[in-house]
């Protein structure tokens, strides 16, 4: 794919801000800063879900990719990060800046991702259940490996020089290692983007960075609608693997490699260290979680638990390596515990395993997060009992269970108390990453209960942020 379009947002006196995406849905975050100079573009994540929205992978970016100056990230989730090696490959040729933690797990994530867009082409070019007849990845290893090189790791709080008039400081989000807030600095105006913002209470990572203000906000909305239930998901954990080994069943968990495969790992060794559940095989069959791994045990000021916790969550479980050792798991049966990438079913070696086990009454597929619109996830958690997978489809006999509360997401009354820290109120907020009703549900929690003007942008839509009042406008077409 090349980058040819040549839509440019509509010239307007002062910097402006433009929503590439992010606008209308929980992924693909993408935001366009822009002055008299430069352009800088805050997160380059891929779109998931709907076919709708992962179709706009594929669409050239909205501007040139060669006419941005600089990238920061935010985090490193592929709904944050996973497009830039296709940015890197049309034409972008700035820095990538990032904390060092997500630097770190970019270098992991993003050839992970490149690898299974390729084996994902690869299978369905040699099974046929492509529409194309020469199925591409969207991009390959090569070219994560390109975007890798343009990398650069910046501490958290310190001032970095981007492009033009603008500059940006990285203050700790939560949510994942590295994850942060980004405060950028364009024309004597301060813009904030929380990224997505972690829990205070999580049981693995440090709570978010007070919120220090800023003249615009830009705001996630995942959980905008909800409040996460209060519970302790560790009890539901132990409820449903103790019902699922006494049927003999496996218990399969889809989770990310980063950050929820340990959260999950976490509670499953306190509720083993206590006697809790009985003692089964736990198998994680992810090859990223076993890269990651290092990266937890060398930032513990990242996370909230202790050295040696940490190294007993890594002992609990057998990690999977070898395509191998990953197909004899679907061939082994119950009772066991599968913890494996993605967390939404989206790809990777879960779908293996959820076509092996999915089928059968006695197991369990248990969801751990958020799970996006249009994913298998959530079509799971609407009741649905077949699912396409590689070409076919799969019947899903299994138990489906949640456990919502093990999100590392902040809820709406987070984000408000999180937002209520500000020393001054911004002068206009706007609400992105998250579905319809819940970002405007949380625009509308905004304007009530915090006073401060609010609105949830459309995509592509831009916005001057240089006026006293943010004066909206939409791109050209």
């Amino acid at each position: 794919m090349n980058a040819t379009n040549t839509r440019q947002p509509r010239t307007t006196s002062g910097a402006s801000l433009a929503f590439l995406g992010g606008a209308d849905t929980v992924t693909g975050s993408r935001y366009l800063v822009t002055d008299s100079t430069s352009r800088v573009l805050v997160d380059c994540g891929l779109f998931q879900g709907f076919k709708v929205l992962r179709q706009r992978n594929r669409a050239p970016f909205p501007v040139p990719p060669s006419s941005i100056d600089a990238v920061v990230l935010t985090h490193a989730h592929l709904d944050h990060s996973g497009y830039l090696p296709a940015l890197v490959r049309d034409g972008y040729r700035g820095h990538i800046y990032a904390s060092e933690g997500t630097a770190a797990l970019c270098r992991i994530m993003l050839l992970d991702s490149a690898h299974l867009l390729e084996e994902e082409a690869r299978h369905a070019a040699r099974h046929g259940w492509s529409r194309h007849e020469k199925p591409r990845p969207l991009y390959t290893v090569d070219d994560a490996k390109a975007a890798l090189e343009r990398f650069v790791a910046v501490p958290e709080g310190e001032a970095v020089s981007l492009a033009g008039s603008m500059t940006a400081r990285l203050l700790g989000a939560g949510h994942i290692l590295g994850a942060s807030s980004v405060y950028l600095d364009v024309d004597a105006r301060r813009v904030c983007f929380t990224g997505d913002l972690g829990r205070s209470d999580d049981p693995l990572m440090r709570a978010p960075h007070a919120f220090e203000g800023a003249d615009v906000l830009v705001t996630e909305s995942t959980y905008g609608d909800r409040r996460h239930a209060k519970v302790d998901p560790e009890e539901q954990l132990r409820d449903i693997v103790n019902r699922t080994v006494h049927r003999g069943g496996v218990v399969l968990i889809p989770a990310f490699a980063v950050g929820r495969t340990e959260t999950v790992l976490l509670h499953l060794s306190r509720l083993r260290e206590r006697g809790a559940i009985p003692d089964v095989p736990i198998y994680v069959n992810s090859p990223m979680a076993v890269s990651v791994a290092d990266i937890y045990r060398n930032r513990p000021e990242q996370h909230r638990i202790s050295k040696d916790e940490v190294e007993r969550i890594y002992d609990l479980a057998t990690f999977v390596r070898s395509v191998d050792e990953s197909k004899l798991l679907n061939l082994r049966g119950g009772p066991m515990i599968i913890v494996s990438a993605s967390g939404m079913l989206e790809g990777g070696r879960i779908l293996h395993h959820l076509r092996a086990y999915g089928p059968e009454h006695r197991n369990t597929i248990v969801l751990t997060g958020y799970q996006a619109g249009g994913t298998r996830g959530d079509r799971l958690l609407a009741g649905e009992r077949s699912l396409r997978i590689f070409g076919n489809d799969v019947p899903i006999r299994a138990e489906v269970a949640m456990i919502d509360a093990m999100s590392a997401h902040a809820d709406a009354d987070d984000l408000l108390a999180w937002m209520k820290a500000a020393p001054h109120p911004p002068q206009a907020v706007y609400v992105t990453h998250g579905e319809p009703s819940a970002a405007d549900t949380l625009r509308l929690r905004i304007e009530r209960e915090l006073g401060w003007p609010a609105r949830v942008p459309d995509q592509e839509q831009q916005v001057q942020i240089t006026e006293h009042h943010a004066a909206a406008h939409a791109m050209s077409a």
